[in-house]
């Protein structure tokens, strides 16, 4: 298929990883900054703002990790606590309905894994044109002689 992007690709929610990262970065810099300019706050107390300001930018960065790398030899699913890595066989199908919050993957042991890499919240378009590509991907290779796609 000549429709297919050159491997490897990946696929992440762009603007939702711009916003959740510069909102991060302004969170910290406003708590700190607060933090330092209170001149009625101990050191203990300026200290606990600025942690408090960094645990909030960790964990938007966490929101914003999330990821589907698809290569010659399968797919990493990285989530927000978890990463997962699959051969392109173990995956069945490639789900995004209307109203799913993002793509879940159907796989050969029975069960569904959320792939957050791939969600339709900003950039719906952008999101069902990823979800079309990696369904395009898994068939195309999970349908193939898979010691064609071995390097």
């Amino acid at each position: 298929m000549s429709s297919l992007p050159v491997l490897p690709v990946t696929f992440r929610p762009g603007r939702t990883r711009a916003v959740l990262l510069t909102a991060g970065v302004v969170i910290f810099l406003v708590i700190a900054a607060v933090a330092l300019l209170l001149e009625q706050l101990g050191p203990g107390e300026r200290l606990s703002f600025i942690v408090t300001g960094a645990l909030i930018f960790w964990v938007l960065a966490l929101l914003a990790r999330v990821r589907v790398v698809a290569d010659d030899s399968g797919v990493t699913v990285v989530n927000i606590a978890s990463k997962r890595r699959l051969a392109w066989a173990e995956i069945l199908r490639v789900n995004l309905r209307p109203g799913d919050p993002w793509v879940f993957l159907d796989l050969s042991d029975g069960t569904s894994l959320p792939a957050l890499g791939i969600q339709p919240g900003i950039a719906k378009q952008r999101a069902i044109a990823d979800a079309r590509t990696l369904r395009a991907l898994a068939e195309a290779r999970s349908t193939a002689d898979p010691e064609q796609h071995q390097g």
